[in-house]
């Protein structure tokens, strides 16, 4: 029987300061994606097999380049199996640097867990070797139940499982005019980072040139490793969008806790959702209290709640206790908000 996961989660937003290192990354300073091609070798059976002819044609290969000549149609072995390698190359690293690296298994394997990567060369998007790398996999081995059964998997990673052999150039220690790119467009925000950058410097260093942009100059007499961390070290004053974010997969919720909902009088299956524009609300016989300010009639089938009272969380609380799944309170919160009763913005993951 497949089971629902129901969470709330609380995020209390309010007006508060906020470094700039969180809400902006200056542009070209960026994690670059690395990929390859590898086998896991020391599989108890469990690895690719002969059905997967880039596997067998692969451990040929290998082979080969110890002088061992050997027909991929002899191969029977199960205890191999042919994965993609990914991480990801940080902005500056240098050679020697440790990375970790993800490790998937693209045959038909039925689990990877306790092989062994041989070494593998990752590539960047220009075809050039980054780092190579190789390791023992780790694997959760447990699934998410916390029962304790394996559940085979295919993919693992290896902690610090590669050594980087060439950097990426990028040149900032000469460099006069940098650019900070918002992470989220904001005209508000993109304003607040320039006045309190141009206040801070006493001169006028930073200017907004759309709402995810602010351009940077370099002040005389101050280095650019100076100039970028206190710039990224500023606080401003911030105030984060409301947004609610919904895992339609796991049937969770995540909410501001102050996320209200309009007056709203919404019908779901057998359920009526009414919320009320007046405070004065009055229980009658047939109605039952579930909560401060929430009635439920049992002869009609109607929930009722106070306006101002009323939020994202305390309605899916108040949900929860009538016993419904996770899909419905996700397809209510959806409805409302098409509706117009919810002004913050819903993610959907």
């Amino acid at each position: 029987m497949k089971r629902f996961v129901f969470a709330i989660f609380f995020i209390i937003t309010f007006l508060s300061a906020e470094k700039i290192e969180n809400l902006a990354s200056v542009v070209g300073v960026r994690n670059n994606q690395l990929i390859g091609y590898g086998l896991v070798v020391g599989l108890n059976g469990t690895g690719d097999g002969t059905t997967s002819a880039f596997t067998v044609r692969s451990l040929s290969n290998l082979l080969q380049t110890v002088n061992v000549k050997i027909d991929p149609k002899d191969i029977k072995s199960k205890n191999i199996a042919a994965v993609i390698v990914t991480a990801k190359l940080p902005p500056f690293a240098r050679q020697g640097d440790k990375l970790d690296v993800t490790v998937s298994s693209i045959g038909d394997a039925k689990s990877i867990e306790g092989g062994t990567l041989l070494i593998t060369p990752l590539k960047g998007v220009d075809g050039k070797i980054y780092a190579l790398a190789q390791g023992s996999l780790s694997i959760g081995g447990k699934n998410g139940r916390g029962r304790g059964e394996l559940n085979h998997p295919t993919a693992g990673i290896i902690p610090s499982g590669a050594l980087v052999e060439r950097s990426v150039a990028y040149d900032i220690y000469d460099k006069k005019y940098l650019k900070l790119s918002l992470h989220q467009s904001s005209f508000k925000t993109a304003m607040q980072i320039e006045n309190s950058l141009n206040k801070l410097f006493d001169e006028r260093v930073a200017v907004a040139i759309d709402p995810k942009t602010i351009k940077l100059k370099k002040p005389d007499g101050l280095s650019v490793i100076s100039f970028v961390a206190k710039i990224l070290d500023a606080d401003i004053s911030y105030h984060p969008k409301e947004k609610i974010v919904i895992d339609e997969r796991t049937g969770t919720i995540v909410a501001g806790v102050n996320i209200k909902i309009d007056p709203v009088v919404i019908t779901h299956k057998d359920l009526t959702i009414k919320i009320e524009p007046s405070n004065d609300m009055k229980k009658s016989k047939d109605e039952t209290a579930i909560g401060n300010d929430m009635t439920i009639n049992s002869r009609s089938d109607i929930l009722s709640m106070k306006r101002d009272s009323v939020t994202v969380s305390n309605l899916a609380r108040a949900l929860h206790k009538l016993g419904a799944k996770p899909k419905d309170v996700i397809s209510i919160i959806e409805s409302i908000k098409k509706a117009g009763a919810i002004r913050a913005e819903v993610e959907i993951i």
